[in-house]
């Protein structure tokens, strides 16, 4: 039973979360007492709570160390949405060579650790670094920008990251990512977003600044988030929430870009009425 319930945001991000309005008032709703607090107040007291929801905390890749730890701390004394196994799977994109492995389309991505030399793919391209949220650090190049884009690889490469080199998908342009939103391993609700990458540059905001709009996903497309997801669920069992972002490759086939776990926006305000209640419904349980 779920009396009282900690939604877990960072202070930088109080109230830029589109889903949080929704979301509150379905749990309130239920009876359950919730409150909103930031993960790094050292006065709150974490097992008074039944659960405590990740849900933006999109400071975190600044601060990895101290949120891995404060993930560990409150997860022994209380119920943490997603766990931090998960947490820790969908921290690091590399995860996208093992849905590769296991026949999940993915976009075509080449791993450069520190110490080693990128290769590019032809055309326009984009680089991002392994370990990051809301398109912070990721970028846009020209194909004749190599030189520009070696500089943003060292840079990442000296804070330790692993960098992910993409070819910019000529589709994205035109129609965007769709997202795709998963409750308890199972489809919920699905949106479509644009987000516009700077060119040679970097985003140092929170996060890039999105175009979002309602969505009916095809079957085609909740057949590849659906498969994403169940590699998630053979490894680390259903996650609560999950959200799998899906671009249309060169060859026109659905892929997935990325599979969030950690604070994924669920872009609630762009799905049917019943989402905010579905979503209360799988934290509650």
């Amino acid at each position: 039973m779920v009396s009282r319930l900690a939604w877990v945001t960072a202070r930088e991000a109080r109230g830029l979360d589109e889903d949080e309005p929704l979301a509150l008032a379905a749990l309130r709703s239920t009876g359950v007492s919730v409150e909103v607090l930031d993960w790094d107040d050292p006065d709150v007291d974490w097992s008074g709570f039944d659960r405590v929801v990740l849900r933006s905390t999109w400071d975190y890749p600044q601060r990895i160390p101290e949120f891995l730890t404060w993930l560990d701390r409150v997860d022994s004394v209380t119920t943490l949405v997603n766990p931090p196994t998960m947490v820790r799977w969908s921290l690091d994109k590399q995860y996208l060579a093992e849905l590769n492995e296991a026949g999940v389309p993915i976009i075509p991505t080449v791993f450069v650790p520190p110490g080693s030399a990128a290769t590019y793919p032809a055309g326009d391209f984009v680089v991002k670094p392994a370990v990051g949220a809301g398109s912070r650090d990721a970028a846009a190049y020209a194909a004749d920008q190599h030189d520009a884009a070696m500089t943003h690889i060292d840079r990442l490469h000296v804070a330790g990251q692993v960098v992910l080199v993409q070819p910019l998908l000529r589709s994205i342009a035109v129609e965007g990512e769709w997202p795709l939103v998963f409750f308890d391993g199972e489809f919920s609700h699905a949106a479509s977003k644009r987000v516009d990458l700077p060119r040679a540059g970097a985003v140092e905001d929170l996060f890039a600044a999105e175009t979002n709009a309602q969505h009916v996903a095809t079957a085609e497309q909740v057949e590849v988030a659906q498969a994403a997801v169940d590699v998630v669920t053979d490894r680390l069992g259903p996650p609560t929430y999950a959200r799998v972002d899906l671009v249309r490759d060169d060859r026109g086939e659905f892929c997935v870009l990325e599979v969030e776990l950690i604070e994924p926006s669920l872009f609630l305000p762009y799905a049917d009425p019943a989402a905010a209640q579905r979503l209360a419904a799988v934290l509650l349980c």
